[in-house]
């Protein structure tokens, strides 16, 4: 029987129109042979969480330079929540000041990948993870 793929959602929520990091990522996933979807540039955070609940996925990448992550990111994940999608994986990657990131996790965030990270750490967390809560 063959394995089921991990779906993964990438967005880029507010005003920020730097994607480049958000398909890197998106590209690296899908390589990786997970099914990906990425919603485009400026979406709010309640059309995130529908696309996420509509495509059924196992986690949501938030990626963000605007520095808008502290009011973007748990509005999203309340809107998960609210949604019943308590399962689904939150990682958030961008422009993240050291000072936020346990403010981040607190709020349900499973990992903050800052830039110059490796693709293969977004990956093999998401491995991990997902197939732990399987």
């Amino acid at each position: 029987m063959s394995e089921k793929k991990i779906r993964v959602l990438v967005a880029k929520p507010g005003l920020d129109g730097h994607d480049r990091g958000a398909k890197v990522v998106a590209r690296a996933l899908r390589d990786a042979g997970m099914e990906v979807i990425y919603t485009g540039l400026r979406q709010t955070p309640e059309m995130i969480a529908s696309a996420a609940l509509q495509e059924d996925v196992d986690a949501v990448g938030i990626s963000i330079l605007s520095g808008a992550h502290n009011t973007l990111c748990p509005r999203i994940i309340d809107l998960l929540h609210e949604n019943g999608m308590d399962d689904c994986l939150v990682f958030v990657g961008g422009i993240i000041p050291n000072e936020d990131i346990p403010f981040l996790k607190e709020k349900g965030v499973t990992e903050v990948f800052l830039p110059g990270t490796s693709t293969e750490d977004v990956i093999q967390l998401l491995r991990e993870k997902v197939a732990s809560k399987n």
